[in-house]
């Protein structure tokens, strides 16, 4: 991507998407066996962002791409997961609910 220059949203559904391909990566990964069953998936997935790229990036432009897209949603998790661990834990007082006895009548 020497010199190209391209524009990507990051939305929900782009990082869902990002997920899903680093786990089906992971998985073609772990069992060579099973690459052809998740190669299409992983086409149809690669296909899926690419459109959400502009311009349209080119086939040589791909892979490249791809790499960059996933370190930018690696980071983004990374950034999100840190700042939810900096928070302070708050504790939500519970709701004391009170019963008014009702006064039973015994029978005798």
């Amino acid at each position: 991507m020497q010199g190209e220059k391209f524009q990507l949203t990051l939305t929900d559904q782009i990082i869902n998407q990002v997920n899903n391909l680093k786990s089906l990566y992971n998985t073609a990964y772990e069992d060579p066996e099973s690459f052809e069953q998740v190669s299409a998936e992983i086409s149809l997935i690669i296909q899926e962002i690419s459109k959400a790229v502009e311009p349209k990036p080119s086939d040589s432009h791909l892979d490249n791409l791809i790499q960059q897209v996933i370190k930018i949603v690696d980071n983004k998790n990374e950034e999100t997961k840190k700042q939810a661990d900096d928070k302070p834990i708050t504790k939500k007082k519970a709701k004391t609910i009170k019963k008014k006895n009702k006064k039973t009548k015994s029978k005798k």
